[in-house]
């Protein structure tokens, strides 16, 4: 507990269901089909608009059974931001799991738009 009261950006909580469409943040409507579970994660208290792996890849777990349980290698996941494809390939040994490949992809957003102007004789 003393530990994770000195370091703000632990624990991350996040919370896993099946698929349901929603309104990303950018206004675009995300249809169920397209997903294959919702996830919603906090950082330092703050709905988190990206995600950072998944742990769907080892049968029996939260976010597995959340995307349907089974074996499986990849789901793509409905965030705040709109969808992420993630994926890991997991074995198990000596009763642990351990990770063998991660697959990550990233969901581009627009950051900034705007003007900049530049007073004539600057350059």
């Amino acid at each position: 507990m003393e530990e994770a009261a000195a370091r703000q950006h632990t624990p991350k909580v996040a919370f896993v269901a099946p698929p349901k469409g929603y309104t990303a943040s950018s206004g675009k409507h995300v249809d169920s089909g397209d997903i294959h579970l919702l996830v919603r994660a906090l950082s330092m208290g703050k709905l988190h608009h990206a995600m950072k792996g998944t742990a769907a890849a080892i049968p029996g777990t939260l976010v597995n059974l959340a995307a349907g349980g089974g074996e499986r290698n990849a789901v793509t996941f409905g965030q705040p931001s709109g969808t992420l494809r993630v994926g890991a390939e997991a074995e198990i040994g000596n009763g642990q799991w351990t990770a063998t490949k991660a697959i990550m992809s990233r969901s581009a957003r627009i950051r900034m738009e705007g003007w900049v102007r530049v007073p004539g004789g600057s350059f």
